[in-house]
């Protein structure tokens, strides 16, 4: 059982807790009701907004509506407004830029090129919206008028600027390339810089808006008449300067300036010496001078027209250049074309010129002339690669002008060549051409002369003979080949005047004379083959030509000595009278002794009269030759006096014994003298 006190405090706990759970359930009833009275009082607010909203969005939609139409109204005006201005600025154009337009584009390009663009969109306006309007006639007419004067001044700054090369300013070009102390690279100017963009401008704008070319034809007929001129007047530089001082002169400028230059020879394009063109007057004697003022000129003529070549080619490239900053791509080529064909016609007609010059020469077997076409030929087929890259892309008709005269060329010099050799063989036996005193032949000299000057040209003669072969192989020909042509054809000229010599030494009486003749020829060309590459080059086909020609001169030296039997045969042992020592003579012994003495002293005599007025120009030569008679003339002599000459055969030993034996040395050194 529970205690009555434990009870009674259980009970008052439990009606603790049941109390505060009243008072907590009327606390939560009375905020219920409060609950209930706000959310009443919530949803009528919310009533009452809902249907003050309602009412609002029923007035401001219709505003805003409104107000959106006004905003697309205004912006309609506005833009109607913008595109009547622009409209209006259309009609207005041709006032605005007439007077631009009217006083041209020099002196303010940008700004006339502006009012251009205008009058341009002008033109389309109305030629899209009001094609039949008279506004659209006047800006077309101010745009032709504008187009003109673009024109115009495109042909008026070309002409005004293009200036002629200077030769002095070509020739440092040509020799830039080859003057390995040039530090300083010579550029052409050919439009000042601000000019050269002005320009430029112009022909995009007549390309791109003007729908016009003709700008190109003006182009190229006003370079093309400065390229001209530039080449002539280089020309025309040799012509004075070999006319003042003899030799062309041009200032040289690594690391000097322009206005400061020194004056240094011209060198010859593509050659390491400045090499002279010798000719056959050179080898005549002084009677035959007059022709060195002509040769003189044939140099002037061939330096002149190699320079004019390398001139063009460099001038060339360098109007590529320019014409590819102006000229659209495509018009390019076409432009260049016809740009350089009055410069290349004249060179390739000048080249003409020159074959039909030597066309001419071979008919009058002046020799001489034809020399110019070699160093002209060689400079031509070294510049032919230079010339191919300058004509890429130019018509076929251009491109083969050069590769057309080289052959012109090589087919005329191969011609020189055989006629030269065919004129060796045939020249006429003229006895009044012949030297009197039996010394080189002028045949002979200028025949040495000119195979000698073919040693500076040997690529070049041995091309044109190789040009002339028919074989297959001839077509592809290598060095060697041309070398052997060559060598084949000296042996064919050497031949031919070996044969002439002997015919022409048949004109002599005497042959004495005619061995010293073949003599003196065979020794000069032995020695002038010896003295030049020339033997190397007969060496090639004729390994024995030095010696044969070494025997020939032996044979010619016996046939002379032969001369001088008709002297010594009368002294000779086999010849002279027996008789015994003590014994006195007879009449008749006496008699021949006499004959003997008197057979010596004539023939002697004679002889040195004759011989002394023949020469031998070789010093070495007439030595031997004059030592070698002399020692059989003494010996023979010696022994003939030694026996007779203290015989008494006459009563006038004086009369007979007229030369001691060194007497007789004397006179024979004194022969081939004409001096003595």
């Amino acid at each position: 059982m529970i205690p009555p006190q434990e009870a009674s405090a259980r009970r008052r706990e439990i009606e603790d807790k049941l109390k505060q759970e009243e008072e907590t359930l009327s606390f939560i009833r009375d905020s219920l009701e409060k609950s209930d009275q706000l959310t009443k009082n919530m949803v009528s607010i919310l009533s009452s907004f809902e249907s003050r909203l309602m009412k609002l969005e029923n007035s401001i939609i219709p505003v805003h509506k409104q107000t959106e139409n006004l905003q697309r109204l205004q912006e309609n005006v506005e833009k109607t407004l913008s595109c009547l201005d622009h409209v209006i600025s259309y009609y207005h154009v041709a006032s605005d830029t007439e007077k631009i337009i009217r006083e041209g584009p020099t002196g303010r390009l940008e700004e006339y090129l502006g009012s251009m663009a205008k009058i341009q969109k002008a033109v389309e306006y109305f030629q899209d919206n009001s094609p039949d309007s008279p506004e659209l006639n006047k800006v077309k007419l101010l745009f032709e008028r504008g187009k003109e004067s673009l024109e115009s001044e495109f042909r008026s700054l070309m002409t005004r600027h293009s200036k002629v090369v200077s030769p002095v300013l070509i020739l440092d070009l040509i020799s830039g390339d080859d003057d390995l102390e040039a530090q300083e690279d010579v550029t052409l100017e050919h439009l000042p810089e601000s000019v050269l963009q002005d320009v430029i401008r112009i022909s995009r704008w007549l390309v791109e808006y003007g729908r016009n070319q003709d700008f190109m034809n003006v182009y190229y007929q006003i370079r093309s008449s400065q390229l001209d001129r530039s080449i002539k007047g280089l020309k025309e530089h040799f012509h004075k300067s070999s006319s003042s001082s003899g030799v062309p002169y041009s200032p040289a400028i690594p690391n000097k300036r322009k206005d400061t230059p020194t004056k240094k020879p011209v060198k010859r394009p593509g050659h390491e010496h400045d090499f002279r063109v010798k000719h056959l007057s050179e080898a005549l004697n002084d009677k035959h001078r007059p022709l060195a003022g002509r040769d003189d000129m044939l140099d002037v003529e061939t330096d002149a027209y190699i320079h004019c070549v390398s001139a063009f080619v460099k001038l060339a490239q360098s109007e590529y250049q320019l014409l590819a900053d102006i000229i659209p791509e495509h018009h390019q080529k076409k432009t260049f074309d016809s740009l350089i064909q009055d410069a290349l016609d004249g060179l390739m007609l000048e080249g003409e010129n020159i074959v039909s010059a030597a066309r001419k020469a071979i008919v009058r077997h002046d020799f001489s002339t034809v020399l110019t076409v070699f160093p002209i030929l060689r400079h031509l087929k070294q510049t032919k690669p230079e010339f191919d890259q300058v004509l890429q892309g130019t018509a076929a008709s251009t491109k083969n002008k050069l590769p057309g005269l080289i052959t012109s060329m090589e087919t005329i010099g191969a011609k020189a060549l055989e006629d030269f050799a065919d004129n060796i063989k045939n020249d006429p036996d003229k006895e009044y051409n012949m030297p009197k005193d039996g010394t080189v032949h002028e045949l002979t000299s200028n025949a040495i002369l000119f195979l000698q000057q073919l040693l500076d040209f040997q690529e070049t003669a041995g091309a044109m003979l190789a040009s002339q072969e028919t074989s297959s192989s001839a077509t592809s020909y290598s060095s060697e080949f041309s070398r052997r042509l060559l060598s084949t054809y000296i042996c064919k000229v050497l031949g031919n005047l070996q044969l002439n010599l002997l015919s022409k030494s048949k004109v002599y009486e005497d042959p004495a004379l005619s061995a010293i003749f073949l003599h003196n020829n065979y020794n000069y060309i032995l020695k002038s083959l010896e003295k030049s590459e020339l033997i190397q080059l007969v060496a090639v086909t004729q390994k024995t030509a030095e010696r044969s020609y070494r025997e020939h001169i032996e044979q010619q030296i016996q046939t002379y000595q032969r001369s001088w039997l008709k002297v010594t045969d009368y002294i000779a042992e086999k010849n002279l009278p027996v008789f015994q020592p003590g014994v006195k003579l007879r009449d008749k012994e006496r008699q021949i002794i006499k004959e003997r003495f008197k057979g010596f002293n004539d023939g002697l005599e004679e002889l040195c009269k004759i011989q002394k007025a023949w020469a031998i120009p070789d010093t070495e030569q007439r030595d031997r030759i004059r030592q070698a008679q002399k020692t059989i003339v003494k010996e023979t002599y010696g022994a003939f006096l030694q026996k007779f000459g203290s015989v008494p055969f006459t009563k006038n030993p004086e009369k007979y014994l007229k030369y001691g034996v060194e007497q007789v040395g004397d006179m024979i050194d004194r022969l081939f003298d004409t001096s003595a």
